[in-house]
């Protein structure tokens, strides 16, 4: 592990859509003190008091990436969390790059997810994780995927002041399904508790959906808070969802056409298993890369060869990396969101645009876009090494090198 309390990297800078091929980033322990061009950092006057931590020719600097929706890693689930397992998992993905992320609940009963709330919690508050997101239990039976049907139902509120309480604040985001009885309840009550609704695993119409995104982002804006989104998310957009269809074209179009109009975030998981390259490159040339969020949706089974695993109560078995219940349905993914950010880069997206979307854009919906998801001056020392084909060299997580 790298001791020193000051240093400075010479490589290409890409952060908030932006490159500087003759870059120069400067670390003063746990904070950015210089991100910008090499001839700009050695006029500083203090310039020879950081010596340069080498890296190799050609390395390219980005934010440490920023995942919004994981359920795990190394053998860890966040859904059934153990706190030696939980360690070690995020150890893997904070070295992995993904050096802020919130662990992702899925539906179960009542009693188990509260007890991981409050697990996560005590993750939450010694900063190795930024959150808790609960995927459930307010969502579509019809398109649950691997969330266990049997513990599915209409929003509660005194469960939700419950997963709050567990949680000791730190729920970030929610999933919920917009045609459950009470959706514009629930949104209203998230909100105004600090949570930021995301639309998912859905059977809705075009229209409810559409209705209901804009609902959520009038109950946003009117929040007010300092720092928070205003708009919602899309749960991994085209999974948990009907397919678009010219006479029925569902949640998908909806989706689409809201965060073309600026009214929500959309998620993809673009591991090249539950969205084709295609596809990947359709929705950002659709609707710009600032309306695109990329997530891992990472279970138990990252970072392990194929076997067998769980997410919450179900039984998971891998297959060439990729992560099915017994009838069939994908459960979770086995990708890092670096790895994500390859494909995404391999469907024929623009590295600087790719990065936003695992970076910046997820920084700036829970709240942390001064202090992550950037390479500014001020920021925390959140950086990811990769050399010219996007291999992994070396991570550096609050300035230190992992």
């Amino acid at each position: 592990m790298n001791t020193a309390s000051r240093y400075a990297i010479f490589a290409t800078l890409i952060s908030d859509g932006q490159k500087i091929s003759d870059g120069a980033l400067a670390i003063e322990d746990d904070r950015i003190r210089f991100a910008g061009s090499r001839d700009d950092w050695l006029t500083q006057s203090d310039a020879d008091q950081f010596p340069e931590h080498p890296v190799p020719l050609g390395s390219i600097l980005i934010p440490g990436l920023i995942d919004l929706h994981n359920h795990g890693a190394l053998g860890a689930d966040f859904a059934n969390p153990e706190h030696g397992q939980v360690s070690d998992a995020l150890d893997y993905l904070h070295r992995a790059g993904t050096t802020t992320l919130l662990a992702s609940l899925v539906t179960a009963e009542p009693a188990e997810m509260l007890r991981a709330a409050e697990i996560l919690a005590e993750f939450a508050e010694a900063g190795k994780i930024a959150g808790i997101h609960a995927e459930g239990p307010f969502l579509s039976e019809a398109r649950c995927g691997a969330q266990d049907p049997r513990f599915l139902r209409d929003p509660d509120p005194e469960f939700i002041d419950e997963l709050i309480s567990a949680s000791r604040g730190q729920l970030r985001t929610m999933t919920y399904a917009p045609e459950r009885p009470g959706s514009e309840e629930l949104i209203e009550q998230l909100v105004a508790l600090g949570v930021v609704p995301s639309l998912g695993h859905t059977n809705a119409s075009a229209q409810v959906t559409a209705t209901s995104l804009q609902f959520a982002r009038e109950q946003l804006q009117n929040a007010g808070v300092d720092g928070f989104t205003e708009k919602p998310t899309v749960t991994h957009l085209f999974n948990g969802m009907p397919s678009l269809h010219h006479r029925e074209p569902g949640p998908v179009a909806a989706c689409l056409e809201e965060a073309a109009r600026g009214n929500a975030y959309l998620e993809l998981i673009a591991d090249d298993v539950h969205l084709s390259p295609e596809t990947v490159r359709l929705v950002f040339n659709l609707i710009g890369g600032h309306r695109v969020v990329l997530v891992s949706d990472s279970m138990s089974a990252t970072g392990l060869s194929d076997g067998q695993y769980t997410l919450g109560p179900a039984k998971v078995t891998v297959s060439d990396g990729q992560a099915r219940l017994a009838d069939g349905s994908l459960a979770g993914g086995t990708a890092t969101l670096l790895e994500v950010l390859r494909c995404t880069v391999s469907a024929g997206i623009a590295l600087t645009r790719a990065v936003e979307s695992a970076t910046s854009i997820p920084a700036s919906l829970i709240g942390l876009a001064d202090e992550v998801g950037s390479l500014h001056y001020g920021f925390c020392a959140d950086v990811v090494v990769l050399d010219a084909q996007l291999e992994l060299h070396q991570v550096i997580r609050n300035g230190q090198v992992l």
